[in-house]
């Protein structure tokens, strides 16, 4: 499981991007990848999937 912070979240759109702590590339997540309700800049948890573009975040929980 990676860790980051949410670096834009727009829940009218239903995505955003989220930058891992190891410093690898921003990985986009989509709404349909959250277990919990995200904004800017909340600490998250995830895991990697390809998805039809590309990897994407998923399995998406805040952490304190």
């Amino acid at each position: 499981m990676k860790t980051g912070v949410v670096k834009f979240f727009n829940m009218s759109k239903g995505f955003g991007f989220i930058k891992p702590d190891d410093g690898s590339a921003d990985v986009f997540v989509h709404q349909n990848g959250l277990v919990d309700q995200i904004s800017d800049n909340d600490k998250v948890s995830f895991t990697m999937e390809q998805g039809k573009k590309g990897m994407a975040a998923v399995n998406v929980k805040r952490v304190s």
